[in-house]
């Protein structure tokens, strides 16, 4: 029976690397599959079965860590940068201050997992590879794609909430300005298009998308929906993070209903509107509204591609006792 299934399990990785067009049994960067198979074997079977506690608590967990992850990686790279808070003595500002890390929650679970990491592996497994791998089983328990995670990433000794400021886009984010930032991390426009799939997961706060409610609304939106928010968005509710609409009408499922309801003028965000109109990626669109399983093939490829931005491995960083604070010296 385990031959069977492990049999099972690297024919279907092959499928998939095929599908995706990666090969994902090692890089360049000292990243692999199975980095912990030696040092904490069980690490990453530890880190699934608090992600799904967590996520049986609260639904909105895997949305909430899917969006730290790609956070993460956006400031500098996926190095966990986004968990430290502020320490004067370490010239640390948090990046969670930063006003574009807005509604950011649930790291709480990040450090249950860390915790029950360090138990049964002492300063083993990183808080970075805890973010990728807790935002990856996020979307397979939603119903969405396996993604096989490269892990061997070490964890940064700087924070910035200025960077933050600096390099994670506003909820305005034009397409041009999309497409830019998927570009300088060798991301294809399609690939990009995949990762904003994501908002199929999980809520949008009404202040990120307040703008395109007044005064006089936004035409590229439902006018239903608009008059919906109007009423759910009530200044000055929109700037409490208790404000928000589901982003999708299937908000706890990773499947392709975003891509389907941008289509209809139902998006919540200026971008997601502007990206199934825009003539450069519209027709990545289409494709992902028609075809689940291809959205899923390119979200994987392109989750890979951003969860090894800038990582650091090897003796490079360090692995932190404490994903909130630096190892003193």
């Amino acid at each position: 029976m385990v031959a069977n299934s492990t049999i099972y399990v690297l024919g279907s990785l092959i499928v998939l690397m095929a599908n995706v067009g990666l090969t994902v049994l090692g890089d360049d960067y000292g990243l692999r599959l199975q980095f912990y198979s030696r040092s904490c074997p069980n690490a990453e079977n530890i880190a699934r079965q608090m992600m799904q506690q967590g996520m049986n608590r609260d639904p909105t967990a895997g949305a909430s860590l899917l969006r730290v992850s790609f956070h993460d990686c956006q400031v500098d790279g996926c190095d966990a940068s986004v968990l430290l808070q502020s320490s004067p003595t370490a010239g640390i500002v948090a990046e969670t201050v930063s006003e574009r890390n807005f509604g950011l929650r649930r790291l709480d679970l990040i450090d249950n997992i860390k915790s029950a990491l360090e138990q049964a592996c002492p300063l083993t497994v990183s808080c970075a590879d805890i973010i990728q791998m807790a935002a990856r089983d996020a979307v397979a328990l939603s119903g969405g794609p396996f993604i096989p995670l490269l892990t061997g990433r070490r964890d940064g000794i700087n924070a910035s909430n200025t960077r933050a400021d600096y390099q994670l886009p506003p909820a305005t984010v034009s397409v041009g300005s999309m497409l830019k930032i998927f570009s300088d991390k060798n991301i294809s426009a399609e690939d990009g298009v995949a990762l904003l799939g994501a908002h199929t997961l999980g809520v949008g706060h009404c202040i990120n998308f307040q703008n395109r409610l007044s005064p006089l609304g936004d035409p590229n939106m439902s006018p239903f929906l608009s008059a919906a928010l109007r009423m759910l968005c009530r200044v000055p509710a929109p700037f409490s993070n208790m404000t928000f609409a589901p982003n999708d009408l299937t908000n706890f499922v990773f499947d392709n209903q975003y891509f389907r309801d941008i289509r209809s003028s139902r998006g919540l965000m200026t971008i997601d509107s502007e990206v199934a109109l825009d003539p450069r990626t519209s027709a990545f669109v289409y494709n992902f509204s028609q075809n689940q399983q291809y959205f899923f093939d390119r979200f994987t490829a392109a989750f890979l591609q951003l969860s090894q931005h800038n990582v650091l491995t090897g003796e490079e960083g360090q692995i932190r006792k404490d994903c909130k604070f630096v190892n003193s010296s």
